[in-house]
């Protein structure tokens, strides 16, 4: 799947995890493939299953490609 940086950022934020949000801005690519990027999303503390766990409320709208 692939994922604007820019829009887990604002998720992020919106959340209120800005020490997160500021790692994924600065250490992941502006568009995060998440088996590619696997192990970059390993190193600012989300994995696979997490990040799944945060889009299933639809915060991205249309911004998710398979």
């Amino acid at each position: 799947m692939h994922i604007d940086r820019a829009k887990l950022v604002q998720l992020l934020h919106t959340e209120g995890d800005n020490e997160q949000a500021e790692k994924v801005a600065a250490q992941l690519p502006e568009q995060i493939d998440t088996d590619r990027d696997a192990d970059a999303l390993a190193a600012v503390g989300l994995d696979r299953t997490q990040l799944m766990a945060k889009l299933a409320g639809g915060s991205f709208g249309s911004t998710l490609t398979p």
